[in-house]
């Protein structure tokens, strides 16, 4: 019987470059996305049964969602984070989790760098206020000479920190691992929140980091100082945050991930004119998602023919 590969990632396909890749390797794929499974009136549990192997985006997999799934061998994650999955559950169940770090390293170093450069510029506000019909020219400041914080100084914050010592930035950064960067001081987490302009942060949701960017650290931080966040909504504070925003103790923030997305409509960080929000588009390039869904689908190959993939969570099932 061939085996069955289903695909959830939003952005794919059936004729594009994965379908062709487990064709290839004689897997029949499935596609059900979010917006397939809208339109049908499927939940994800409904559409995992008679499959063996997933290819899969942000889907929130819970252990409801793996108990219903009883082929399932290997769930291939398309990006950097896991968090949407059921570790545990996966574990129990046999079914081996795959990830792909540093594929939209790139990209999400980028969004990174056009977010600090909006946030120094003033740009969406001016933007704004010219079609409103205003002629605003706010001062804004440069990024050469101001310092910039890393928190997390793994594949992307390595990135980011290059990108900013190519502007002249000051590159300090704090990781709980010791690591090193050529140009980048390694420096305390009460040191990068203190001396910061700019604070990115890049960094694995866990339990240690949740809220790690609480009232207590946004106190730390410069008064004039911005915090941006590509990494895991859960890891800010984002009701410290509005009120750090709101009563002016930091100059503002930029926002790519939130706790809850889409963003609630009546969520305070809408009304703030010093933050920015995106909707999660950090990684969302052509390359990377190409680089991304490729090395996903390549792992739940691996898997599928008995190869020990690259990337495994969870090593106990393999």
């Amino acid at each position: 019987m061939t085996k069955r590969v289903l695909v959830t990632a939003a952005y794919l396909a059936p004729g594009g470059d994965v379908d062709r890749l487990l064709g290839d390797a004689g897997f029949e794929a499935v596609f059900a996305t979010p917006a397939q499974r809208a339109t049908s009136g499927q939940d994800l549990h409904d559409v995992v049964a008679d499959v063996d192997g997933i290819v899969a985006g942000t889907d929130a997999f819970t252990a409801k969602v793996l108990d219903a799934a009883p082929r399932l061998k290997v769930i291939g994650r398309c990006g950097a984070g896991y968090d949407n999955i059921d570790i545990d559950a996966a574990t129990r169940n046999g079914v081996a989790i795959t990830f792909t770090p540093g594929a939209n390293r790139r990209s999400v170093a980028e969004h990174v760098l056009a977010l600090m450069l909006n946030c120094a510029r003033h740009i969406p506000q001016n933007i704004a206020s010219v079609h409103s019909g205003a002629w605003e020219q706010r001062s804004g400041r440069e990024l050469e000479g101001a310092t910039l914080g890393v928190i997390g100084l793994g594949t992307i914050g390595k990135s980011v920190a290059r990108l900013g010592l190519a502007l002249d930035m000051r590159v300090i950064a704090y990781d709980r691992e010791p690591v090193t960067e050529e140009g980048v001081s390694v420096v305390g987490f009460d040191e990068v929140l203190r001396q910061s302009d700019f604070l990115t942060l890049h960094i694995f949701l866990s339990p240690a980091t949740r809220h790690l960017i609480d009232a207590a650290a946004l106190r730390a931080m410069k008064p004039g100082a911005y915090l941006i966040n590509t990494a895991r909504g859960e890891v800010v504070d984002e009701d410290a945050l509005a009120d750090a925003l709101a009563e002016g103790e930091l100059a503002g923030a930029a926002l790519d991930v939130l706790r809850e997305e889409p963003l609630p409509a009546d969520s305070r960080l809408r009304e703030l004119d010093n933050a920015i929000v995106t909707a999660h588009i950090a990684g969302a390039t052509a390359e990377a998602r190409s680089r991304s869904s490729l090395m996903a689908a390549q792992q739940v190959i691996d898997v599928l023919n008995g190869r020990a993939p690259k990337n495994l969570v969870n090593h106990k099932v393999f």
